[in-house]
């Protein structure tokens, strides 16, 4: 019989054959006679048994020794097991190490997250990472998929830029060159605004930098934030877009990532409520209606994280706020003709209060408008002549929004803090590994 190199999540097809697979230990636990070892791959894990007597010696003995995590290959036949997740085993007859390893730094233990932020780069091996990360790339996938279906093109906009997209107080800032200073984008909305002009309904999808002083559960300095752009679509054909959106992205990861979420303990009856419509609510009733249950918000400010969670308590799918003041939101915001106070605005707020996911509005179209919030704000005008031409040749109605990758993941899997959410978060106290 002579055996393949496969992957784990290939063995359901191969029963009563010899393979031969290659993977890391995941544990190993032995009686003597007979041994039980746990492989993973990065495609699935699979319950490796091998019994003493019909072996021989060179094969038992480096296996009775094998450190957690070596990287090793073992030969044997696949076979049906009921009552193994995948639905095989493999009755193991060889085994060679790899690449060994001695005293991995994370135990079977409780470590304390500093620990387990430090070995960063090993953490991720454990199966709570592993299915995070696969869930993370479920909704990417989801993401370009649902766009595409709606007939978005993916434009790639600059990381390093010398225009402000949001509070130029969260700025990271590099000499560029001869050219004075530059910052790492905050957004890449201004530029798939210029894209939609010639391309239509556009998106970009990659990093953005906040240099925010926060240490809460909610923020990390770099994320990952996609923004569609869409020409001809109002503020509320924004929401009805960005409703669409959650709901696709959801269905998805409850088809291809069920098992992962179960790993994680997610409750996953909360996710299939996620069905349309959501509910809206405007910021000025919301303020109201938080004012009633003894908050003390005043009219104009911002809504915190204990805000929004009140506003979505009992609720089972997210919320729209819309129409806030214009002085907590962006310069390029259009002006709500009904309420000049205000701007043609919305965040979507997720259920269970994790808070906003979706920040998105209808953009300020008319040239004299946007020119005086640009002087409003105090930002360098020369910077925005090429933004201000958008509305010099054609303007038109257009509309976008940005999901943020870490916090539609958080809310996803029911965990508690972004920093779990990307492999290598970045936060105000941590830039390593």
């Amino acid at each position: 019989m002579s055996e393949h190199t496969v992957t784990i999540s290939e063995l359901p097809a191969r029963i009563g054959e010899e393979v031969r697979l290659r993977g890391w230990v995941r544990r190993l636990r032995s009686s003597g006679k007979i041994a039980f070892l746990v492989l993973r791959d990065g495609t699935a894990e699979v319950q490796c048994v091998f019994v003493r007597n019909e072996i021989p010696p060179e094969t038992w003995e480096p296996l009775t020794t094998v450190g957690h995590e070596a990287c090793v290959a073992v030969t044997g036949v696949v076979r049906a097991d009921a009552r193994a997740p995948s639905g095989v085993e493999l009755t193991a007859s060889g085994f060679e190490v790899l690449g060994p390893s001695t005293d991995f730094p994370i135990q079977p233990k409780e470590h304390g997250v500093d620990f387990l932020l430090e070995n960063r780069h090993l953490w991720l091996r454990s199966a709570r990472q592993i299915a995070i990360m696969r869930i993370r790339d479920e909704v990417i996938r989801a993401i370009h998929d649902f766009l595409h279906h709606e007939g978005f093109v993916h434009v790639d906009t600059p990381i390093l830029t010398g225009a402000i997209g949001e509070s130029a107080g969260t700025l990271f800032e590099t000499e560029y060159f001869d050219l004075g200073t530059a910052y790492l984008a905050q957004t890449g909305q201004l530029y798939v605004e210029a894209a939609a002009a010639a391309l239509g309904k556009v998106y970009c999808f990659g990093p953005t930098f906040r240099a925010e002083k926060s240490k809460t559960r909610r923020h990390l300095t770099e994320f990952w934030m996609v923004e569609p752009e869409a020409p001809w679509i109002d503020s509320d054909g924004n929401m009805e877009l960005q409703e669409r959106f959650i709901c696709w992205i959801v269905k998805r990861v409850l088809y291809n990532q069920r098992d992962q979420l179960e790993a994680l303990g997610r409750d996953i009856s909360r996710l299939e409520a996620i069905q349309p419509p959501f509910d809206r609510i405007s910021y000025t009733d919301a303020v109201a209606f938080l004012q009633s249950k003894g908050s003390d918000i005043e009219w104009g400010s911002d809504l915190g994280a204990t805000a929004e969670t009140l506003l979505v308590e009992g609720r089972d799918r997210p919320l729209f706020v819309f129409d806030y003041p214009k002085g907590v939101k962006a310069f390029y915001m259009k002006e709500n003709p009904e309420d000049p106070r205000t701007v043609k605005c919305n965040d979507m707020l997720a259920p269970e209060g994790y808070g906003e996911v979706i920040g998105g509005s209808q953009r300020e179209d008319d040239h004299d408008k946007l020119l005086a919030r640009i002087r409003e704000e105090g930002l360098p005008e020369a910077s925005y002549d090429w933004y201000l031409d958008l509305r010099k040749y054609g303007t038109f109605t257009h509309s976008g929004f940005g999901l943020g990758i870490e916090r539609t993941v958080t809310w996803m899997c029911g965990i508690d803090h972004l920093r779990e959410t990307i492999a290598f978060p970045r936060m105000m106290t941590r830039i390593t590994p």
